[in-house]
Order: structure tokens, then sequence, then C-alpha cells
């Protein structure tokens, strides 16, 4: 019997921190983990900001989390990575390295230190401008970046991923596209949509540096749609320095009372709320979105959707068959896809029956992860 190949999947973060990239990383290393040839080793960093290097048996992966040093605004930093980066890649015995952006720094990095590795650089995002009255030095620092080191690590890359058609990878000639998937047999139906209490979701990280996700703009819609809708909630599912503010916000707009914030929520928690929402909402503000995860895992719950016209968004929900697609930035219009949503019983079981649907024939994880498998064996 041949021996096992190792694969090295390199993300900045891993769970058990929520977000889009993590989870689909850590989908990548368990069908990897999964094949009868090829063995996985994640390498990413840790989550507590510790100096030094851990290594851990996840989930029955073997996990390193290297030490970080400094974090600039979402991007974890250290000068130790290139010689860390090529002791375990040596260590492990890697010969494929799967690497996982846009966050600069330790992809850049695993790209550059492969050596004679072939690399698989998945690219999860559009511009990461963040496009905000104060945030003139970072953008300037972000188009830096993407324009003159973003397209020596794309030239230096193997094979290029695109998550979807706005990911700055897309179009390139060595470059696939494979979307984020959902499990379908945990993401499943509960009741129809009309028949769940009226609570509109939102799931994904809350930090100030990822203010793009737009959360203050559902808070505001929030305010909006509770003055209409007597016995809707508003629940934001997830982490982040930005949460006091959003809390902070909702208590401004007089419905701190009918705000939940539960936290990071994993596992059977995570599948509950969103599979017993009336409505999850995505309302982010800029290309930086390029897909959407919580939307596909709603969708796979029969869970109406509204998300806003921006980003990956929109190639993700064909609007009003579905879900609901708003402005950027429009509380107005968001309040108004939610209250449409709550109010029509008829609509927003179809839309959640039409989701379900698309989730098992476009999303399904087993189909893309295959393709991931069969490009790591011809590399």
């Amino acid at each position: 019997m041949s021996r096992r190949r190792t694969v090295a999947v390199v993300a900045p973060y891993y769970p058990p921190k929520i977000g889009g990239v993590e989870q689909y990383a850590a989908r990548i290393a368990a069908a990897v983990a999964g094949a009868p040839d090829l063995r996985p080793v994640v390498i990413t960093t840790r989550l507590d900001r510790g100096l030094r290097t851990t290594v851990g048996n996840e989930d029955g992966i073997p996990v390193v989390r290297l030490g970080v040093w400094l974090k600039l605004s979402n991007t974890p930093l250290s000068p130790l990575w290139p010689l860390q980066l090529r002791h375990w890649l040596r260590r492990t015995r890697a010969e494929v390295v799967n690497v996982h952006a846009p966050v600069p720094g330790l992809g850049d990095l695993a790209v550059a230190v492969a050596g004679r590795r072939p690399t698989v650089l998945t690219y999860h995002a559009g511009s990461m401008h963040k496009g905000e009255a104060d945030s003139g030095v970072a953008d300037r620092l972000i188009g830096l970046y993407e324009r003159a080191v973003l397209p020596r690590v794309f030239a230096r890359a193997r094979r290029l991923v695109a998550v979807s058609p706005v990911s700055l990878a897309d179009g390139h000639p060595h470059a696939v596209r494979i979307s984020p998937g959902v499990d379908t047999d945990r993401f499943t139906p509960g009741e129809p949509a009309s028949r769940r209490p009226r609570t509109v979701v939102y799931v994904g990280r809350m930090d100030r540096s990822s203010a793009w996700k737009g959360v203050d703009v559902l808070v505001r819609a929030f305010a909006h749609l509770a003055r209409t809708v007597p016995d809707a909630r508003l629940r934001l599912v997830g982490d982040g320095d930005a949460l006091p503010g959003l809390r902070a916000l909702a208590a401004e707009l007089g419905v701190a009372d009918r705000l939940e914030t539960p936290g990071a929520l994993s596992g059977e928690a995570l599948t509950d709320a969103v599979r017993t929402a009336a409505v999850l909402a995505l309302p982010s503000l800029t290309e930086a979105e390029s897909f959407g995860m919580a939307l596909v895992e709603a969708m796979a719950c029969a869970t109406p959707v509204v998300g806003s016209e921006v980003g990956g968004i929109p190639h993700v929900v064909d609007d009003g068959e579905t879900g609901l697609l708003v402005p950027p930035g429009d509380p107005d219009a968001l309040a108004a896809a939610c209250a449409k949503l709550l109010a029509d019983g008829d609509l927003a079981d179809r839309i959640g029956a039409a989701g379900r649907r698309t989730a098992e024939e476009r999303y399904a994880w087993p189909k893309l992860t295959a393709r991931y498998l069969q490009l790591f064996r011809a590399l």
C-alpha cells in the first residue's frame, strides 16, 4: 500500500474561531483526513496571542498553532514565522500546501517559503478596502498590498482557488472556482419559517476591524422593524470587540430589551439558532464579502435570507427566489425586506424551500471537497 501524502492547510485563523474562512479551511482538512491516500496537518495561529508554538490534535487532525507577537487590526504577525513555517513544513513532510487568505501575513509567507512544494492558494475575498470615513491610512496600505504584493503571491502559487466571481483570484489563468459549502446533513429544515418565532438572526464576527459586515446597519434596521412588528426580536450570534458598541446602539435606539447576544455558538447550538430563525440577515457593505457562508447554512435550514446586493452575495442569493437582496448600508430597505418575510408566511415558506433545494444541489460539501482532493492529487 502506498504511503499517505501530507497536505498542509495553512490559515491565519482556525476553529474554534468562528468565520467563513475558518470553517472552509476546517472542511478541507477534514476531507483530506478522510481520504485513504492523504493526511492533513493544519498550521495556523494561537487565538490567545501567546508567543510559544503549541501542537495538538483537534478532531483527529494535527494542528500547529504558531505564536503571535502583535496584531494589527485583524492581522496577526510574528517575525519568527518564516523560520517556523519552513521548520513545520519540513517536519510534517508536507508535499502540497493549501493556503487560505485574504488576511495578509501567514499565507503570503507560506507561499514564499514552500520551496519546491506546490501551493494552492484559496482566496476568499474581493478588495479588502474598508471604505469608511476613518479608514484612510488602512485603505492606502490595503491598496498597496493588493497592487504590489498580492500579484506576486498569486504568480508564485501553483494553483489559485477563487471562492466566488468576486474573489481577486477569479479569472487568473491558473485559477479554478470552488465555492464554500454546507453540511446538508447537519443544517436541516425545522418548522416552516411561517411558524417560527419572529426572530431575525445574524451569524458572524463582530470586530471593529470588520465594520464592513454592517451589523450596525442591521441594528438600525431592527429599530425600524420593531415599530411595526411588536413581537420581533434580533439575535446577534458571534463575538468580537464591536459587540459592546452594538449593545449600546440598541439601547440608544430603544430596542435593547429585544436584542439577544448569546456569543459565539457552535455545534447543535449554532444549528438550532439558524434552524429556528424566521429570517437570517447578512448586511455586508463591501466586496470584502465575497460569498457569505451563513447564507447557505440558513438556506440549508429552509430559513429565508436577506442579504446586501454587494460582493458575492448576489451570486448566492437569487432575489425573490432563494432570498431577498437590498442595497448595502440602507437600514430602511433592510427593515422592509425583513418585515415582508415576517408578514407573508407563504413567501417565507416558498423562499425557504427554494433555498434548501439550492443548498442541496449547489453547495453540499462532498461535491466541493472532492474537487480539492482531485486537485491535491494532481499536484
